[in-house]
């Protein structure tokens, strides 16, 4: 696999420069993602959204991008199939100023939209131009290491009228998520009618554990 690297020194934004054989399993989590539900807000074409979360072998796929409509900004809201712990994103996009120039991460907040982007983001990213995938950057692990749902504001490009994007790559680690309603059918069958005031109380003391 041959492709291009600029190698113009360190970066001072946080991204760490790394290539390994193991980075295509490492960036694995777009399989654990709950694709029918992604949705992507503001892109120009239905559906297009979905393509740029795909196998790192195929992160230099030009065919399937997704651009923004009315104006610079994109918001992924993802869904995932179980709890990830999310380490680090990559983001491929455009050799121009239609390049991403800031995402803003927000954990365990479905359905989001416009309107919800101006509260306080988990955390946030000033992205360099990257057309190849070298760049990672690094999430807060502690932050982000019960994550069933991730929302991924694309809040500004380079100056450009619309954003474009080939790729976005998710490192981390998922388990299968616990079925609360399970949990929540136990605490009631075995509840004793004569006892309310302990059945209130049970509940929260499982939690904890």
């Amino acid at each position: 696999m041959s492709h291009g690297h600029s190698h113009a020194g360190g970066c001072a934004c946080g991204a760490e420069r790394t290539e390994t054989p193991e980075r295509g399993l490492e960036y694995g989590l777009y399989q654990k993602i709950d694709i029918y539900k992604l949705q992507c807000l503001n892109e120009s074409v239905e559906g297009s959204g979905k393509g740029v979360f795909k196998a790192w072998e195929e992160r230099g796929d030009r065919s399937r991008f997704v651009e923004s409509d009315d104006d610079a900004e994109l918001l992924f809201n993802i869904p995932f199939t179980g709890n990830v712990k999310l380490k680090g994103i990559i983001v491929i996009g455009d050799d121009s100023d239609a390049h991403p120039a800031e995402i803003r991460l927000f954990k365990n907040v479905p359905h989001m939209s416009f309107d919800d982007v101006g509260r306080e983001a988990d955390q946030v990213f000033s992205l360099h131009v990257d057309t190849t995938g070298e760049l990672e950057y690094p999430t807060k692990i502690a932050r982000f290491s019960n994550v069933f749902h991730l929302s991924i504001h694309i809040s500004k490009n380079f100056g450009a009228e619309n954003t474009k994007i080939y790729y976005i790559g998710l490192r981390g680690e998922w388990t299968e998520a616990h079925r609360h309603e399970v949990t929540i059918c136990n605490y009631e069958s075995a509840a004793n009618p004569a006892d309310h005031k302990i059945t209130q109380i049970t509940p929260q003391s499982h939690f904890i554990s």
